[in-house]
């Protein structure tokens, strides 16, 4: 809601699409910005941390699996031996209170899976908004209306409640990060889909537009050859404004027990378990509550320049604004 309510003007009337920045210059723009260059090497420092997830692990001589037990003190309820949870030369973060099990290689494979489900399901939500959004704008005045009310509907239905009923009622031996984002997906694309519909209106009475149609071009060359170039931008700035929102939403359900299933890892879970933890081994807290806050914070600052970018007009409009403030006071 915050990125439609950016792309709107006056009396909620959409903003005029403006022509479509180059790779080259939304590229030159983010280069100048200090917060989106930090963000993004955050963010290519994490991604690659993941991906390379089974490399690191070996070189540290670990895996996220293997039981450690002669690493936790039996007599304190399983609380790591040593000083910081057990870091150790062989165990670079320490080790899991209760099993052992080492900490850095479940920090990345969890970082695999907090950020595969993530992208899985904003890429979903794009699609379905995407499409539902350009039927809307685009059809009859009967379908605008049908579908304007299903995607109301969806936006107003508690996303978390029915996530956690759907997910209780799937079998077991369903994959739980494909089953993720499907839930994710298929209940939260209704912002998407309202912010294509108002941007398609829009474009639909401008003149290149009207001239494609004249021209001879068909619907589907319409959508495809005009209106998609000019609707990326606010596609891709609701995009990455929605995937620190939805790694927010996997966390959440899978600390509530009914996202990824142990033994396999997740932020969310290890969150979970270190409730009971946090007096006698403060890192195992610290350490997947603080990787999860960077992550959300570097996609939102980069998702914010991202926007700035993409829509020059808009750091126009604010350094206007900035200067008549200066100027009344």
């Amino acid at each position: 809601m915050a990125v439609q309510d950016a792309l709107v003007t006056g009396a909620g009337e959409p903003a005029a699409p403006g022509p479509a920045a180059g790779a080259r210059g939304v590229w030159r723009r983010l280069r100048t910005r200090p917060s989106a260059v930090i963000a993004g090497a955050v963010l290519a420092t994490l991604i690659l941390a993941a991906l390379a997830a089974p490399l690191l692990a070996a070189l540290s001589g670990q895996d996220p699996y293997t039981y450690h037990d002669e690493l936790v003190d039996s007599a304190s309820g399983g609380a790591p031996q040593g000083s910081f949870g057990g870091v150790s030369g062989a165990h670079w973060l320490g080790v899991e209170p209760g099993t052992g099990r080492d900490l850095f290689a479940r920090l990345l494979y969890g970082a695999r899976v907090s950020l595969l489900v993530a992208a899985g399901a904003t890429l979903l939500q794009v699609l379905i908004g995407v499409s539902v959004g350009l039927a809307a704008a685009l059809g009859s005045r009967w379908a605008d209306r049908v579908l304007s009310r299903i995607t109301d509907v969806m936006v107003a239905l508690p996303m978390l409640v029915l996530a956690i009923a759907l997910t209780t009622v799937v079998p077991e031996d369903f994959p739980r990060p494909l089953l993720l984002v499907f839930v994710m997906g298929v209940l939260n694309w209704g912002g998407t889909s309202r912010l294509v519909r108002a941007q398609t209106l829009a474009l639909r009475r401008l003149d290149f537009v009207a001239a494609a149609r004249l021209g001879g071009s068909g619907p589907l060359r319409v959508v495809r050859r005009e209106l998609l170039p000019s609707l990326a931008a606010p596609v891709i700035t609701y995009a990455a404004i929605l995937l620190p929102s939805n790694i927010v939403l996997e966390a959440s359900l899978s600390f509530l027990g009914i996202g990824v299933k142990p033994p396999a890892p997740s932020w969310g879970q290890m969150l979970s378990t270190a409730t009971t933890w946090f007096r006698a081994d403060p890192a195992y807290v610290l350490l997947p509550s603080g990787l999860l806050f960077v992550t959300v914070l570097a996609f939102t600052v980069l998702g914010d320049a991202v926007r700035t970018a993409l829509d020059p007009r808009e750091a126009s409009r604010l350094r206007v604004g900035t200067r008549k403030e200066t100027t009344r006071d």
